[in-house]
């Protein structure tokens, strides 16, 4: 059976008149006639009494107008919710973020986007850049924009680069005799050093670069958010390392300095991940062509 006949019937039994169906439908009236007598043949009763007011229903075309009206408005109500994703005038997408790409990257994206699609809902997972990438293998979030080490690669992940940023090691006026000088890595190894907490990217990548000059450095102080770092270290208790947009507006206040080390600290990644054999919504794909097409870089 053909649904536009179904669709004919619904109009013509919600307004009780062929001309108005014919309006809503925007076809003309023969053809709304023409599609209800067709459906009545093919089930073979009557569904309307015809009268120069407009139809009623027979009894069994109310019985079945009750059905199909709850069928057609579901299939309507899909049918609007798809269009209005299709032009992302509704629709969720979850994504994932850590620390650092969400204060100094993807929160001043997410506020565009969501000015230029303001029924679009976001859904914000914010964690670790281990537990993200956890949460993306297992379909819990759609993608996650992550801090990375260059060069990442995972097999069952697709990873693209949006920009990178520079980690800085600082120190706070109590360790003034590093400053205006080249410091080792060795020499560092003798003040208190203030880190990540372990399990996190940042603490292995913290780690990796003492490795590199065969140091194993044990903190004095870990830290489970990023952006308590800068607080300790200005106030005296220990050397860190932070991405260094964290630290500029310390720096420019003279609260802290900046140490020059003998070796470069290596820039790091900020990446788009998804999982590659996972199907986005349009809505979804939308906001990573938003993200892939903006220029911004890290403040």
């Amino acid at each position: 059976m053909n649904f536009d006949f179904y669709r004919t019937f619904y109009y013509v039994g919600k307004y009780q008149n062929i001309t108005a169906a014919a309006k809503a439908l925007y076809v003309t009236q023969p053809s709304v006639t023409h599609a209800i007598r067709s459906l009545e043949r093919e089930l073979g009763c009557s569904l309307f009494i015809r009268s120069q007011k407009g139809v009623r229903f027979t009894p069994e075309g109310e019985k079945f107008y009750a059905s199909i009206a709850a069928a057609c408005e579901t299939i309507f109500q899909a049918e609007a919710s798809l269009e209005a994703a299709k032009n992302f005038s509704e629709g969720l997408i979850a994504i994932g973020a850590s620390e650092t790409t969400l204060h100094h990257y993807l929160i001043s994206i997410l506020a565009d986007f969501r000015k230029d699609h303001p029924g679009i809902r976001l859904k914000l997972f914010n964690s670790n850049t281990p537990e993200m990438l956890q949460e993306i293998l297992s379909g819990h979030i759609d993608f996650a924009v992550l801090v990375l080490n260059k060069g990442y690669k995972h097999e069952d992940l697709s990873v693209t680069s949006l920009t990178d940023f520079q980690d800085i090691m600082i120190a706070g006026k109590a360790f003034s005799e590093l400053g205006g000088r080249t410091v080792t890595l060795k020499e560092l190894m003798n003040y208190p050093l203030v880190s990540m907490e372990k399990g996190t990217l940042t603490r292995q990548f913290f780690n990796d670069f003492f490795h590199s000059s065969n140091l194993a450095p044990e903190p004095d102080i870990e830290l489970a958010t990023s952006d308590l770092i800068v607080p300790v270290i200005r106030s005296g208790l220990g050397i860190g390392m932070v991405p260094e947009p964290f630290a500029e507006d310390a720096l420019a206040r003279g609260e802290i300095f900046r140490l020059t080390l003998e070796k470069n600290i290596p820039r790091r990644e900020i990446c788009l991940i998804k999982k590659k054999k996972a199907s986005l919504s349009l809505i979804g794909e939308a906001f990573i062509q938003y993200l892939l097409s903006d220029n911004r870089q890290v403040p």
